[in-house]
Order: C-alpha cells, then sequence, then structure tokens
C-alpha cells in the first residue's frame, strides 16, 4: 500500500510503498477514508534528531476516519464496511485516567512505550491503518469522512480546552481566540454553539480573520502588538473570562496572558514553545493557566454529535496521497485556510 512517511531528520515526508498491514488478535484493519493534515505533524517535522522520541521511518497522520476492512480474532461489536473515526491518544486502558475515559491522561502510556497513530506508531497517512483495539473506534453515524476527520483533533482538542471554561462564559462574559486555522475556526463555532460569551478573533492573517468572521466570531482583531490593547477597549478594560491560544509562540502567549480578566482561564493548547509565568503580581489576580492535551473517548462522541446537529463544521481542502507532501508545504506556509484532508483513495 501506498502510506506518507516521515524517513529522514529535517527532510520532508514521501510517499512510498509499504506491506499492507493484517491485524492480530484484538485489533480492527480500517481502509483509510479520510485523514487530516496537522502543524503537530511540523512540529514533528521540525524536531532536531538528538533526543528525537520516535523510530523513523514513521507514518504520519494522528486524525484518521475510515471503513472497517478485516477484524482480528476475538473482536466483536463491530462488522466490515462499518464507517468509523479513530480516537488518537491511545492508553492502556486499566489506569485511573482511562478508567475515566481520559485515556489522552494515561498514567502509563509512557512506561508501556504506547503512542498515538502518527505520532509514533504507523499513522492514517496510508491506504490502510491497524488499529490497535475496538474501543478506539467511534462510530460516524452518517457523518461524511473529509467533515468528519478533523474533528478527531481540530474539534476534540479546542472542545477539551473550552469545556472547562464554560463556568466562566456566562451572558456578557467574552471568549478571545488566538489564532483562528484548524483548530482555532472551529473553537469559534464551539464557543458560539455552547455559550452566550461574545467571540473575539485574533490572528495575522485577513484571509483567517475573514473565516473567523464567517463562522462565527463576533469581533476580529489583527494580532500584532495593539492586540492586547484592542481586546482591553473591546472589554471596556476588563479583558477576557476565557482565553485560548491555538498558536502557543511567545508573542502570542504574551498576549493571552495580557487580555485575561481577573479569575480568567487562560488555555494553552498551541505547541510553539511559548510560556506564561506565573505569580503574584504577574497577572491580575486568580488568574488560571493550563496546558491540555487532546481530549476524551466520551468528549470525541460528543464533538461528533455537535457536527451532526450542525452546530460545527470545518472548512477543509482536500489532496490526494500523491499530492500530500504539498499540503505540509501549503501548511507550513501559511496557505491552508481551515484543514487540509488527505484522500488515500481518492
Amino acid at each position: 500500500m501506498k502510506a506518507l512517511q516521515y524517513r529522514t531528520i529535517g527532510a520532508p515526508p514521501e510517499v512510498v510503498t509499504v506491506p499492507d498491514p493484517e491485524p492480530g488478535p484484538g485489533q480492527v484493519l480500517l481502509k483509510v477514508t479520510a485523514a487530516g493534515v496537522c502543524h503537530s505533524d511540523i512540529a514533528v517535522m521540525s524536531w532536531p534528531a538528538e533526543g528525537f522520541p520516535y523510530e523513523l521511518p514513521l507514518t504520519l497522520g494522528h486524525e484518521g476516519v475510515g471503513t472497517v476492512a478485516a477484524l482480528g480474532a476475538g473482536v466483536t461489536g463491530l462488522s466490515e464496511g462499518d464507517a468509523v473515526a479513530v480516537y488518537g491518544p491511545w492508553g492502556c486502558g486499566t489506569c485511573a485516567k482511562c478508567a475515566e475515559g481520559k485515556e489522552n491522561y494515561c498514567l502509563r502510556a509512557d512506561e508501556l512505550g504506547i503512542r498515538p497513530p502518527g505520532l509514533g506508531r504507523p499513522g492514517s497517512m496510508a491506504e490502510y491503518l491497524l488499529v490497535d483495539d475496538p474501543r478506539h473506534l467511534v462510530p460516524l453515524d452518517g457523518l461524511d469522512p473529509v467533515a468528519a476527520v478533523p474533528l478527531t483533533d481540530a474539534g476534540l482538542t479546542p472542545y477539551h480546552a473550552i469545556k472547562r471554561s464554560l463556568p466562566k462564559l456566562v451572558p456578557g462574559s467574552t471568549a478571545v481566540v488566538i489564532g483562528t486555522g484548524g483548530l482555532g475556526h472551529v473553537a469559534i463555532q464551539l464557543l458560539r454553539a455552547l455559550t452566550s460569551a461574545r467571540v473575539v478573533a485574533l490572528d495575522v492573517s485577513e484571509d483567517k480573520l475573514r473565516l473567523a468572521r464567517e463562522v462565527g466570531a463576533h469581533e476580529a482583531v489583527l494580532s500584532d502588538a495593539k492586540a492586547a490593547d484592542a481586546v482591553r477597549e473591546l472589554t471596556g478594560g476588563l479583558g477576557a473570562e476565557a482565553v485560548f491560544d491555538f498558536v502557543g509562540v511567545a508573542p502570542t502567549v504574551k498576549t493571552a496572558g495580557a487580555v485575561a480578566a481577573v479569575e480568567a482561564d487562560v488555555t494553552l493548547v498551541g505547541i510553539g514553545g511559548g510560556s506564561l509565568p506565573v505569580g503574584f503580581g504577574l497577572l491580575p489576580f486568580e488568574v488560571s493557566v493550563n496546558a491540555p492535551y487532546w481530549g476524551s473517548r466520551s468528549e470525541l462522541v460528543e464533538v461528533l454529535a455537535l457536527a451532526r446537529s450542525g452546530a460545527v463544521s470545518v472548512h477543509t481542502e482536500t489532496y490526494s496521497l500523491d499530492d500530500a507532501p504539498l499540503a505540509y508545504e501549503r501548511l507550513h506556509e501559511g496557505r491552508v485556510n481551515g484543514r487540509a484532508v488527505i484522500l488515500p483513495h481518492g
């Protein structure tokens, strides 16, 4: 089968031919119908050789949907042809966090060497994907694969981030979304669907600010040195009750702290390496700063339900597997508006 692999440190990914996988006991083989392209993959391909955590070559793709192609011995509850989404942050399934459905926070994943598909083990940028356990599959129930695949990360991650701040996003409150690309433009829709807060979007690109307005942002502000003052002015000097930074570089993290209100939540989702100092007098009183990771399986079920209701959708552009390196190139250059999706059989 064809697969997109990161094969050499510092080199672009390549489309190669690899053996077809076969499911062992308890495993499920998927025929991949769609795979999402994410900035996290670019971050992985930017890491130096020293301390690189994964074995190469690595088949990319941690967002995946497909149809069941074959079942390993002992698998029940699924049939060949079933359309499913892959829950990506795999865990051990038995620790305290996994028992809550929070495999994204598995307490033994590092110890046991458990990695998500595309982030340590073969991912979805291939014609077929081997899934370790049927519990990591969620029925699509009629959702279009291209529309659904970004929801497994670009939908699930902002949903998980926003959910903990819902008590603060009451009528009259303000939520700030920094970075309105793949995750950010979904976050805007989630905020509009789940809260009555005013949503202020920040980005450096006029195209992405236009998309932010189209998907529901009340205000769209250019993310520059004047952005914090603009948000303060919009909020009567008080700041925002919740700030979600989907970029995470030093300038955006600084802005996130600068626009936070007293008792605000500042959530750093982006993995750009920025950090926000916390201490008395450094931020408004009782500001909470956190850096979440992905989301739980039950939250993925909830996100897919929101998509079926029409409350959230992802702006996508599609590519063939042969053109997947181009998709990553365009994403790296900031020329993808929304989410790029790879169609391995299209």
